[in-house]
C-alpha cells in the first residue's frame, strides 16, 4: 500500500483543525484535513460572540465557509475517521478508515472534546434547538426562559448558578449530587431547584425543546436542557502514543504557548486542549498549531535535505 508524506496532518476539521490547515498551507505547507465537519460542535449551534461576526450565525454557514477556504487555500480534506497512529523513525504513520495510509511530519489533534449523551429520547433530535452541552457558550440564548440542567457534579451545579443570572427559573436533575462542598452551599442559597435523585427520561418537543420528562413521570416545562456530564475527549490514540494529558483532571492534551505537546511535532488546538469551550480560542490555537507545524516540518525537510 502506497504511503504519502504529508508536511502537516490534521485530525479534526472543526474550527480549529481548518484555521491550522489555512495557516499551514500559507506556510507552503503540504496538508491533509481529517475528519467530518458536521461532526464539529459548533456545526449545530448559533454563535453571536465571535468577533467580526455579527448577530447570530449557524455554526454550519461558519464552518462550510471555514471548509472552502481551507480547501481553496490548497488543504486536502478527507472526511474520513482515523483509525490508527504509529510512530515510526521521525514521522507518524496513520491509518484511516478506507485503510489509505499517510506517513506525516508533523500532526495536530484537533478533534475537539465529545461531551457525554444522556442518550434519551429527543436528545439527538433537538440537539441545537434547546438541547446544549454548554452553559458558557449558549446561557445568553436562555434569558427570562426556563430551562434545566442535568449533571451530578461540579460543571452542573456551576452551570446551573451560572444560568440563574439569565433564566427566570432553573432546574437541576442529579441522579447523586457529588459536587464539591463549597458548591453545594452556594447551591443551596441560590434560586436553583434541585431535583436529587432523579434522572432524565425523555426530552420533549418538536421543533424546539419544551419539555423534561423524570423518571419518575414529573415533566418540567422548560425551553432549554444543558448535559453537563463532564466531557471525555476524543484522546484515546493521543493517549496511546504517550501525549501527556493535563497533569490535574486528565482530560485534555497539556500544550505550550506554541500549541506543542510533550511529544516532537505532535500539536494540539481547541477544546482537545482545554477550556474554555469557545470557538475564538480553537481558532487562535488553531492558527498557532497550525503555523508551528508547518515550520517544524519545513526544518525537518531541511535536515533530510543536507
Amino acid at each position: 500500500m502506497s504511503e504519502r508524506i504529508i508536511d502537516v496532518l490534521i485530525i479534526g476539521s472543526g474550527p480549529a483543525g481548518l484555521q491550522a490547515a489555512v495557516h499551514a498551507v500559507r506556510k507552503k505547507a503540504e496538508v491533509v484535513v481529517l475528519g467530518k465537519v458536521e461532526r464539529s460542535a459548533i456545526y449545530q449551534a448559533h454563535v453571536e460572540n465571535y468577533l467580526c461576526v455579527p448577530g447570530v450565525t449557524d455554526g454550519s454557514e461558519l464552518m462550510a465557509t471555514a471548509l472552502e477556504q481551507a480547501q481553496k487555500f490548497g488543504a486536502e480534506v478527507i472526511a474520513e475517521d482515523v483509525l490508527n497512529i504509529e510512530q515510526d523513525g521521525e514521522l507518524y504513520k496513520v491509518k484511516i478508515e478506507s485503510g489509505r495510509q499517510f506517513m506525516a511530519r508533523t500532526l495536530i489533534f484537533a478533534t475537539g472534546n465529545a461531551r457525554k449523551k444522556l442518550k434519551v429520547k429527543g436528545e439527538k433530535e433537538l440537539s441545537g434547538k434547546g438541547v446544549s452541552y454548554c452553559v458558557d457558550c449558549d446561557a445568553n440564548f436562555y434569558r427570562n426562559a426556563k430551562v434545566a440542567v442535568v449533571g451530578n457534579e461540579s460543571a452542573a451545579v456551576d452551570g446551573a448558578i451560572t444560568l440563574t443570572r439569565y433564566a427566570s427559573e432553573v432546574h437541576l436533575v442529579a441522579r447523586k449530587l457529588e459536587a464539591s462542598p463549597e458548591l453545594r452551599a452556594e447551591l443551596s442559597q441560590s434560586p436553583v431547584q434541585l431535583h436529587e435523585g432523579q434522572w432524565v427520561k425523555e426530552i420533549q418537543g418538536e421543533q424546539a425543546v419544551a419539555g423534561l420528562v423524570l423518571e419518575n413521570d414529573t415533566t418540567l416545562e422548560v425551553e432549554g436542557v444543558f448535559i453537563e456530564l463532564g466531557a471525555k475527549g476524543a484522546m484515546d490514540l493521543a493517549a496511546t502514543m504517550g501525549v501527556a494529558m493535563d497533569p490535574e483532571t486528565f482530560s485534555f492534551i497539556a500544550t505550550n504557548k506554541k500549541q506543542e505537546t510533550n511529544m516532537a511535532g505532535i500539536y494540539a488546538a481547541g477544546d482537545i486542549a482545554g477550556p474554555p469551550w469557545q470557538m475564538a480560542k480553537a481558532v487562535g490555537e488553531g492558527c498557532v498549531a497550525g503555523w508551528e507545524a508547518a515550520n517544524f516540518a519545513a526544518k525537518q525537510k531541511r535536515a533530510d535535505a543536507a
